[in-house]
């Protein structure tokens, strides 16, 4: 058997890393079966290159504020003069002054804008608009700071809408009405049929949503979605409990046939089934549910 002594190989292949080690460290030794030469691979060292958070570089892609050619909004009927995107990202809003009023960021742009317009018309004189590709709450958030953090430095205050406490360009949330009940209770016997009190339901009330769980706290992720949807509409709609065997005993397999769709939640607007989540959610993203709802 061979002896192998490390302390040779280690002046030899470790020369430039030798000052690093203890001058005390003992010698190490152990016996192999010696096997024939083969040349060692060469080892490539290469720097280490930190990747930038992803949200950081997908803020870096949208234009800066100054950069960002302004769009005027009509002062008729608060559409854009030019096409603003109904994609998410950040906006800014200008008065007639040229002043900016309010920056903020958005699922729908286009949405956000015509509501600010609903409500403060007089604030609106143009806009600025940066699509962010690929968006989560985190690039979003990121695109929103950059232009943020860039007025600031140029003007040394936020935005009056931006300011602490102000409520004027922030949509107060709606007061949560209580869900529908179609029934007296389980053990009561009903004199019309159930069909029949949902038909009357859906085309008295302009926007229904039967959902699963409470519009408080939905109980599906699909219902959660359809809820926030609406409520960032500021819509005024009416919610049904289709897990509540209490008093929408029946409901599901009675709704099922009702409006001949298997799964829930069921969005119906003027007595028209609409659809789900996944519709509803793409309607809200082209802005196409913002104006169904205004008919």
């Amino acid at each position: 058997m061979a002896t192998l002594n490390l302390s040779s190989l280690q002046a030899l292949a470790f020369h430039r890393l030798s000052s690093s080690f203890p001058q005390s460290t003992p010698t190490l030794s152990f016996n192999f079966q010696p096997k024939p030469f083969a040349n060692p691979r060469p080892i490539s060292l290469k720097p280490y290159v930190s990747e930038k958070p992803r949200a950081r570089v997908v803020a870096l892609a949208v234009k800066s504020l100054g950069e960002t050619e302004a769009v005027a909004v009509s002062p008729e009927d608060g559409q854009s003069a030019g096409e603003l995107p109904s994609g998410s990202g950040v906006y800014a809003v200008y008065d007639t002054n040229g002043d900016v009023q309010f920056i903020g960021l958005s699922r729908n742009i286009a949405a956000s804008v015509a509501a600010h317009w609903k409500s403060v018309p007089e604030l609106c004189g143009s806009v600025k608009a940066g699509v962010v590709d690929e968006p989560d709450r985190e690039t979003l958030t990121q695109a929103w700071k950059s232009w943020m953090e860039e007025y600031i430095k140029v003007s040394g205050k936020v935005p009056p809408g931006n300011e602490s406490g102000n409520a004027t360009w922030v949509r107060q949330p709606p007061k949560r009405k209580p869900d529908l009940r179609l029934t007296p209770g389980h053990h009561m016997q009903l004199t019309v049929p159930l069909e029949n009190l949902i038909d009357a339901l859906v085309k008295e009330n302009k926007v229904v949503a039967f959902i699963k769980g409470p519009r408080s706290a939905p109980l599906c992720g699909f219902s959660q979605r359809v809820i926030a949807i609406l409520e960032n509409e500021g819509v005024d709609y009416e919610s049904v409990n289709v897990l509540d065997e209490e008093y929408n005993y029946g409901l599901r397999e009675t709704l099922k046939k009702y409006s001949n769709w298997p799964t829930f939640p069921q969005i119906f607007v003027d007595g028209e089934l609409v659809g789900g989540c996944d519709i509803l959610t793409s309607m809200y993203e082209k802005g196409e549910l913002a104006s169904l709802l205004k008919k």
